[in-house]
């Protein structure tokens, strides 16, 4: 993934830097560089996990002839063709990264560049002429950024909120599609937010224009200079983003799936899937211990106290350590953001089209608090980068201003669109096409989130654990032995930190049919045979 840190002030010592810095060396194991700010202003340090341009020239922070700075986590796809467009306005490039045309773009746009990139991406850039740090984030959040003040008012960015612990005062999310100057964010787009009238359009049409911008989604981020493989866990938008990677590359794909030794439900789909595409797939099982066992060290690298994060991380974390110790493999195509666009379980009972759109326009908003943040993490804290297709800027707002009426569940099968625009052309065995979704955290085995469940109940046994829920604000309050284990958890590697996240992802109470007690699809009446 790599590491961005950044400051603006004069409280910092090299030690703290250092200290951060450690924190987060899995991100970047490859290099690390730490440099100064002019006039003893702050410093701008890198940790590098090498995947575009390899070589030591692809090392940042990249630097230019008027001073500027820049460091940044991300992906600028077609970067080669804007370099060719710089390099006739007389700007040259001293390596292969995709992330050093940021610095001609803003001697030439200024923060209108933010915009203009296709890209998911974490940037902090030091402006000489002011000498100050400006700072932006991709419109959905997918590359992670946090933000806090200093006791004298110095603002400090780092890719994790870990490694600001104890150097600012409160570790703040850096919000997704703002960008960050002389004191002020800004927003520069609104992903969730749908300008002009909605697309009205014969199905036909609109699932050929969703397949057609998915693939080219797909083929965006097979752009790598290291190994690349993709996380299969035999539903639908795993297998989808696999089915097109492989078809694109006309050569095998390595895949790999996860999933309990008891009763692993999507393994069985996952090699189904992997045998029909013609990949080297790989599986490994988890035990129950192994999954105790790890609990505290995916929340403190995960940074939330969400009970669905949380479990669903479990099996993905321990999925990426398999792949980080076993194999070349250093970026992983995953299929996250499709739920949040076409529909979760629980949203069959939106009541309305509105309701629906409205729902959407949360999930998508909130996905660096859940999703997004579980991929980044679990990849990232491998030494892995994540490419999410789904979260396209092109595909996700077209998506998003479609007719919501035509999203909504409406044909007896959830996400029919997106099932609808492959179902040619044979990308997928029907059987997998057409499957009934199943959570994740659900489908590594319905017995993970049992044991989890077991083990928080014998942690508190003979305790008052429903007082001990009190203690917290109603807001994020625990209300379970499980999330109060969680939360438990989180206050020791983040003490005081809950407002970093919205709050416990549950399906809208308001809905008839949706007022559950656990966030599992599996506590949904509509759930039915979901995975089997």
């Amino acid at each position: 993934m790599c590491t961005v840190f950044a400051y603006a002030g004069t409280e910092l010592t090299e030690k703290d830097v250092r200290t951060a810095l450690s924190r987060s060396v899995m991100r970047g194991p490859d290099m690390e560089r730490v440099v100064n700010l002019p006039g003893g202003r702050g410093v701008m340090a890198f940790q590098r996990l090498s995947i575009m341009g390899p070589d030591e020239s692809g090392m940042q922070p990249f630097a230019d002839s008027f001073g500027n700075a820049a460091v940044c986590n991300g992906e600028i796809y077609g970067f080669r063709e804007m370099r060719k467009a710089l390099e006739k306005k007389g700007y040259s490039f001293r390596s292969g990264s995709d992330c050093e045309i940021l610095l001609p773009l803003y001697d030439q746009y200024g923060t209108e560049m933010f915009a203009m990139l296709d890209a998911e991406y974490a940037a902090v850039i030091y402006d000489a002429a002011s000498g100050s740090l400006v700072a932006a984030r991709d419109p959905i959040g997918i590359r992670p950024l946090f933000y806090g003040y200093d006791t004298a008012g110095g603002i400090c960015f780092a890719s994790e909120a870990r490694m600001l612990e104890g150097l600012v005062s409160k570790v703040i999310p850096f919000p997704p599609g703002h960008f960050y100057k002389d004191g002020e964010f800004h927003m520069y787009r609104d992903i969730s937010a749908v300008s002009g009238p909605y697309v009205h359009a014969p199905l036909e049409e609109i699932c050929r224009n969703i397949r057609v911008l998915l693939i080219k989604a797909v083929e965006k981020r097979l752009d790598s200079d290291s190994p690349l493989g993709s996380l299969l866990s035999g539903g639908l938008d795993s297998s989808l983003v696999t089915a097109i990677a492989s078809r694109l590359l006309g050569k095998p794909l390595r895949t790999f799936a996860i999933g309990m030794e008891k009763d692993a439900i999507d393994l069985s789909y996952a090699k189904e899937t992997a045998e029909y595409l013609g990949t080297e797939h790989t599986e490994v099982y988890m035990t129950p211990d192994e999954v105790i066992s790890s609990l505290e060290e995916v929340i403190s690298v995960l940074g939330t106290y969400d009970i669905t994060t949380i479990r669903a991380s479990m099996g993905m974390y321990l999925l990426c350590r398999y792949i980080h110790k076993n194999t070349d493999i250093r970026v992983l195509l995953t299929g996250e953001v499709s739920d949040e666009l076409f529909g979760y379980k629980y949203t069959d009972y939106a009541p309305s089209p509105e309701a629906f759109q409205e729902e959407s326009r949360k999930r998508v908003s909130e996905l660096w608090a859940y999703d997004v943040l579980r991929a980044d993490r679990c990849i990232a804290d491998n030494s892995l980068e994540a490419r999410v297709p789904f979260g396209d800027l092109d595909f996700v707002s077209y998506v998003m201003s479609v007719d919501p009426a035509l999203k909504m569940n409406i044909y007896g099968k959830g996400k029919y669109l997106l099932r609808k625009a492959f179902s040619e052309d044979g990308w997928l065995p029907e059987k997998i096409l057409w499957r009934e979704k199943a959570a994740f955290s659900d489908a590594v085995g319905h017995s993970m989130v049992d044991d989890l469940k077991a083990f928080a109940a014998r942690f508190y046994e003979g305790k008052d654990w429903k007082s001990l829920c009190m203690k917290y604000p109603e807001k994020g309050r625990p209300f379970t032995e499980e999330s109060l284990l969680y939360r438990t958890i989180f206050e020791k590697y983040y003490p005081g930190g809950s407002s970093m996240i919205p709050g416990f992802w549950m399906p809208n109470s308001s809905w008839k049919g949706c007022d559950v007690s656990d966030p599992s699809a599996r506590y949904l009446s509509n759930y039915g045979a979901s995975g089997f």
